[in-house]
């Protein structure tokens, strides 16, 4: 049986893949800043299929420490799953707030790339696999993605560079790149339901279940293929225009 750690897996893409991977028979080690979530999920899925660590990502010696305490078979990760991440604001970058372009960092490039780091020895030993979500913003600016689309640049080059360097070792590294999907991130993003409401309305936006089981297909391909980075979109979504500001 192989083993799944999943961050920010609290809610939208990272339940559902928890859910995905317990379904496929493996076991997941499922991360999350909200406890009460992440014991709902562990007793919806149970217990010896889901292993529940209550950290803030973005808290070093939490993070180290929660990694510190897995054994047995939970220490063994086939499978490092980044999907904790978040948009703050959607100011352009001269009305942005600091505070909310450093949480973004810390949390999209700073954490994401520690715990990699972290579990890269145990990764390698075990000829194992890390999927990064990024974003299509990665690639596509907009207006007021600034620093949230920067670190989902990072997210996509350092896989790209991951890929380089383990070249050799049997680890595989995929560049996930979803444009709309429905969860929790406008809210979180606009702190507002409506604005979240009114954004997915009438699109017809992918789903959590949508990418959990674009990641559980990458996942499982032979162990001799590697999806470098896979960008996907709903139908009804299409790349940002260019902009023209006129006298």
């Amino acid at each position: 049986m192989k083993t799944v750690l999943i961050t920010g897996a609290t809610s939208g893409i990272g339940a559902a893949a928890a859910r995905r991977f317990v379904a496929g028979g493996w076991r997941v080690v499922a991360t999350g800043r909200r406890a009460d979530r992440l014991d709902a999920l562990a007793h919806e899925l149970g217990r010896d299929a889901l292993l529940p660590l209550v950290f803030d990502i973005r808290d070093a010696a939490a993070r180290d420490g929660a990694m510190d305490g897995l054994a047995g078979e939970w220490a063994a990760i086939d499978l490092l799953l980044n999907n904790a991440g978040l948009a703050l604001g959607t100011a352009p970058a001269q009305g942005a707030t600091l505070a909310d372009w450093t949480t973004m960092i810390d949390t999209n490039v700073v954490a994401l790339a520690a715990l990699t780091h972290r579990l890269l020895p145990g990764l390698i030993a075990r000829r194992g696999a890390i999927v990064n979500l990024s974003s299509v913003a990665a690639t596509y600016p907009y207006a007021g993605g600034n620093v949230y689309g920067a670190t989902k640049a990072f997210v996509r080059q350092l896989s790209l560079g991951l890929r380089a360097d383990l070249a050799g070792t049997g680890v595989r590294v995929t560049s996930i790149e979803p444009g709309m999907v429905e969860t929790e991130f406008t809210a979180v993003r606009t702190g507002s339901r409506d604005a979240s409401d009114t954004l997915y309305a009438g699109a017809a936006p992918m789903t959590g279940e949508d990418i959990a089981e674009t990641i559980w297909w990458v996942a499982t391909l032979p162990p001799h293929l590697n999806i470098n980075a896979l960008e996907l979109m709903p139908v009804s979504q299409s790349f940002a225009g260019f902009a023209v500001a006129r006298r």
